[in-house]
């Protein structure tokens, strides 16, 4: 019977987002939308055919790097709302330093630079909180959202500024964007990197004629938009995981956030590691605005247009996957796959775009509220089981 009820608490999650759905269904249909046409459109463009399938992987890179530095920080004990404002702060610098030196070094060297860079301005970003956080006791959910808004205003003013495109000038539109980088840092796509392993069309067809695997192998051939930071964003998981489960600092965060009193006693410097925490969850998601530029947009334009609300879909991505690496790699390609299938749905059904919004943020209250109760549940149990 506990396992019964330890296996419901797990599945709440799942049971939110058909929740969420159900009700976005009621609204639909009060709307006078045919709901099973909309649903299958949004499942259709999502995950129905190659491009779809791309497009949607495309969404999940930042998603993941995202969600990957929410589990960082909520196992460190601290909740960092302002991925958003990190992840444009990584953007910026991608692209200034992408900008003005981008074709100075070889692209296997200029790439890596540029990533860590973006990854740095991240770290800083997320360290602010962090600090006020362990120094002043100033509460990190202000701060970060608050900080989300800086990073915001810094990257219009430098857009309509020192950043602008000079093309911009000349022609006089001034239209707020940054120049575009050199083509020799743009990050390679999959298609490129599948071709030099051998698996061109040719080889497709005369070895792979028929099957799923052909549509898989197809899928990375004959995208364009899809980019090699999709192995850069699964990578960074197993990293995550070996340095939260494997390592002694990672052990150290995961007891902060766990109790910081037991921590404390230990010997565990718990505002370092608090600091520490918020600053990784930010280099995470500087990285993502990083690789969203060198891999997809190839200059910086209007940052909340960049950002795409990744910073707080990967929070719902992160609790999703149970605040664990591998649990957050499809729970990005679902929600990555929602925010494409949306486009697709309000195409179909020609509903307001404010309609997908209000869906999203349905399924962003669901989760997050079943995160919440499943944490106090699986609590009443464990005093239940000790009693």
């Amino acid at each position: 019977m506990r396992n019964l009820r330890r296996l419901s608490i797990q599945l709440l999650p799942i049971i939110a987002l058909i929740g969420a759905l159900v009700i976005g269904a009621l609204i639909l249909y009060a709307q006078g939308v045919d709901i099973r046409e909309a649903y299958t459109a949004m499942a259709v463009g999502a995950f129905g055919s190659k491009n779809g399938m791309a497009d949607t992987l495309v969404k999940g890179i930042p998603l993941l790097l995202v969600a990957l530095g929410i589990v960082i920080a909520y196992r460190g004990g601290v909740i960092n709302i302002g991925a958003e404002g990190q992840l444009i702060m990584g953007a910026m610098v991608t692209t200034y330093f992408g900008v003005a030196y981008g074709d100075r070094l070889n692209p296997w060297v200029m790439i890596p630079i540029l990533i860590l860079l973006g990854t740095l301005a991240g770290f800083v970003w997320g360290a602010i909180p962090g600090i006020l956080k362990a120094r002043l006791s100033v509460n990190e959910i202000l701060t970060t959202i608050m900080l989300n808004q800086v990073a915001i205003q810094i990257s219009f003013f430098l857009l309509r500024g020192p950043m602008l495109d000079p093309d911009q000038i000349a022609q006089g539109t001034n239209v707020p964007q940054s120049a575009r980088l050199p083509r020799v840092a743009d990050l390679p796509r999959m298609q490129t990197l599948f071709e030099a392993l051998g698996f061109d069309q040719t080889t497709k067809d005369l070895e792979m004629a028929e099957g799923w695997r052909t549509e898989f192998i197809g899928l990375f051939i004959d995208s364009s938009r899809l980019h090699t930071g999709l192995l850069v964003a699964l990578l960074m998981a197993v990293v995550v995981y070996v340095f939260m489960w494997r390592t002694t600092i990672g052990y150290r965060i995961r007891a902060v956030g766990q109790n910081p009193a037991a921590a404390r006693y230990a010997g565990i410097n718990v505002p370092r590691y608090t600091v520490l925490a918020l600053a990784l969850s930010g280099a995470l998601a500087g990285m993502a605005g990083a690789i969203e530029i060198v891999g997809l947009h190839h200059r910086m334009f209007e940052p909340t247009a960049v950002s795409a609300g990744y910073g707080f879909s990967g929070i719902v991505a992160a609790l999703f996957g149970k605040l664990h690496p591998f649990g957050a790699i499809p729970a990005s390609v679902l929600f990555g796959g929602l925010l494409v299938g949306g486009d697709k749905m309000q195409r179909a059904v020609q509903v307001p775009n404010v309609m997908i919004t209000a869906l999203l943020g349905l399924i962003v209250l669901f989760v997050v509220s079943s995160d919440l109760w499943a944490r106090r549940r699986l609590e009443r149990l464990e005093k239940e089981e000790v009693a």
